[in-house]
């Protein structure tokens, strides 16, 4: 059996847990808390350590979806689950822009650990106030749109939904990259 990890990273509140739940075929194991500080404006539990779920991709190939903590202060497992990983999701709360630069700062963080195909999904894309796809690729630094990651918009609630951006970031993965 193959086994493929990806890591789902992201902002406080972007989806990370959920999305993992949404998908995965076992009880997702997690560390969620009572939040404190700023992550109790936005919910009142999160995750202090990782979220881990699995999912059955294909005949002998699994998906091991491992979830950050979503706080810089807990970066010390940002760093021990990027470094097997076979690729990432960073999502981003289009409707929070006041999170943008956190996740720009992640994005650089998982960047300088492993050279590993991401993709950015966006979340609360339905939200007031959501930034469009391109403007938040520009806050994210990308500028050039030929040398830019995928971007799809997701509802991290929706198991369609995040089938359908793990599709594209497989697809991604393996136009860029050998297991």
């Amino acid at each position: 059996m193959e086994i493929m990890r990806l890591v789902v990273t992201g902002t406080v509140g972007a989806g990370k847990s959920t999305f993992i739940r949404s998908v995965s075929e076992i009880a997702v194991v997690d560390t969620d808390r009572v939040a404190t500080g700023p992550a109790a404006e936005i919910k009142t539990r999160t995750t202090v350590a990782m979220d881990f779920g699995r999912l059955q991709f294909a005949p002998g190939m699994a998906l091991h979806l491992y979830g950050t903590p979503g706080q810089s202060r807990f970066d010390f497992m940002w760093d021990i689950l990027i470094r097997r990983a076979h690729a990432y999701i960073l999502l981003v709360a289009a409707h929070r822009p006041s999170d943008f630069r956190l996740a720009r700062r992640i994005l650089a963080f998982m960047n300088q650990r492993a050279q590993i195909p991401v993709l950015i999904g966006l979340t609360h894309v339905d939200c007031e106030g959501a930034w469009s796809v391109e403007n938040v690729a520009i806050a994210l630094g990308f500028l050039d749109e030929k040398n830019r990651p995928p971007f799809v918009t997701l509802n991290a609630n929706q198991k369609e939904s995040v089938v359908n951006a793990l599709i594209v970031l497989i697809e991604h993965f393996m136009q860029n990259s050998v297991m």
